[in-house]
């Protein structure tokens, strides 16, 4: 015996897959295969025939709800239907009704329009002919303004005309020194008819201090005050020059003049109004701040002269608490500064006048001991002269009428006479003979001893 392998075709049907004999057994657990073909038509025939008696049952159930359905809507229209006539015949009475009201008030409102419409129309003409009336006298007196305007513009255009040909006559007149103070005018014009009446202690006159350094100066200066602190100053310098000029100059060409004289007049801001370079977009554009060349320098036209000095002085306003107290630190740093200064200069002039006191000193010992040494000569040379004297004087001791007259008859026999006539005179004219006669001996024996 042994187990047969089968085929389960259906649910009902199994066919064998090999030869059996009597007593061979089938394990049902352990079918091979089965044949899904036909288990698949039958699913489908069997589902189909399902499908086909549900679909039916549905479509009945679904004409009987339908046919329920189209008779409520056949009710509910038909309801409607009564409904709406009767709304729409109270709807046509009611409007029958305010058609009759509207004609009425209509009717009264037509008289009360057509009287109000002629009131109306009565005012706008009188409206009109005023508005007309009005309109023709401001279109004579626009004729009139408009001829007077005219007239006006043809004089100042004639005025302007002459002033033209006057200015380029006097430009041509004018040297190039007059020209630029035409224009220092204009601006010390401007700063007094606009400025002067808002800030009436500041300071805006010519610079006339030449520089001792480099012989040049600004041509203005500007300064203000607040509460005694200065918290502004301007250099200025303006510069013109005739159309005709045959050397045009630069605006940069004065920035480095400008910039001395700011330092040395100790002014904190530079500005050069300036009609040069006339074609410039960027001077002519507005102002020009050249403080990456020169500090707090600017480049303006005329037309910027007070706008410039405006934004600088308010821009300066608003430091003003802090230049106080630089100002206050400022003072307290110049007392000690002059303390040193002062400090400074006591040595220096000490020490200058002990220098000068110290070559005076060692001049005079100098002196001295050139005088001690010329003493010294002026010594020697008094006792060479005494040892002169003395030996004269030995000499002059030594000489006598003896020794004089010795071997000289001759004068031997003259000083005997001479001798025997003192002895006749008188005792007085004696002794005065004798005291000549001494003289003339000494005399003579000086003169001996010479020879």
């Amino acid at each position: 015996m042994k187990q047969i392998r089968v085929i389960a075709e259906s649910k009902n049907k199994l066919v064998l897959d090999e030869d059996a004999q009597k007593g061979d057994w089938i394990d049902l657990a352990q079918i091979n295969s089965v044949d899904t073909g036909l288990v698949e038509k039958a699913l489908a025939a069997g589902a189909d025939k399902v499908y086909q008696e549900k679909l039916r049952a549905a479509k009945s159930e679904f004409e009987l709800q339908s046919q329920k359905r189209i008779a409520e809507l056949n009710a509910r229209i038909s309801s409607f239907e009564n409904e709406k006539k009767l709304a729409v015949a109270e709807a046509l009475s009611k409007k029958d009704s305010e058609i009759s009201d509207l004609k009425q008030k209509l009717a009264a409102g037509e008289s009360q329009s057509q009287l109000q419409l002629q009131k109306v129309q009565s005012e706008k003409n009188l409206e009109l002919q005023k508005l007309s009336n009005q309109l023709e006298n401001a279109a004579s007196k626009a004729k009139l303004n408009e001829d007077s305007l005219k007239q006006n513009f043809e004089n100042q255009l004639k005025l302007k005309d002459e002033q033209i040909a006057y200015y380029k006559d006097l430009k041509a007149k004018m040297s190039t020194k007059m020209i630029g103070e035409s224009l220092e005018v204009h601006c010390k014009t401007l700063f007094e008819q606009y400025l002067r009446p808002v800030m009436p202690n500041a300071y805006f006159e010519k610079d006339n201090e030449v520089s001792r350094a480099s012989g040049s100066k600004g041509d203005f200066i500007f300064r203000d005050k607040a509460d005694g602190v200065e918290y502004i100053s301007i250099m200025f310098e303006m510069k013109n020059e005739a159309d005709e000029t045959a050397t045009k100059h630069t605006n940069e060409s004065f920035f480095k003049e400008l910039d001395k004289d700011r330092r040395e007049k100790k002014c904190e801001y530079a500005v050069l109004v300036s009609l040069l370079e006339k074609d410039s977009e960027l001077y002519n554009g507005g102002i020009v701040d050249v403080s990456h060349k020169f500090p707090k320098m600017y480049v303006i036209r005329p037309q910027f002269f007070i706008p410039l000095i405006t934004l600088l002085c308010n821009a300066a306003k608003n430091s003003l608490e802090w230049q106080r107290q630089l100002e206050v630190a400022k003072n307290q740093s110049i007392d000690i500064t002059n303390f040193e200064s002062r400090l400074s200069e006591f040595k220096s002039g000490f020490d200058k006048n002990y220098r000068l006191a110290s070559e005076k000193f060692a001049t005079a010992i100098d002196e001295i001991d050139k005088t001690i040494d010329h003493l010294n000569k002026i010594k020697a040379a008094l006792i060479g002269s005494e040892n002169n004297l003395r030996l004269a004087n030995n000499k002059a001791e030594d000489l006598t009428i003896k020794s004089l007259t010795r071997g000289n008859p001759t004068m031997t026999e003259k000083f005997a006479a001479l001798k025997s006539q003192d002895a006749k005179t008188l005792p007085g004219a004696k002794g005065k003979s004798s005291a000549n006669g001494a003289a003339a001996s000494s005399d003579s024996g000086e003169q001996g001893g010479l020879f």
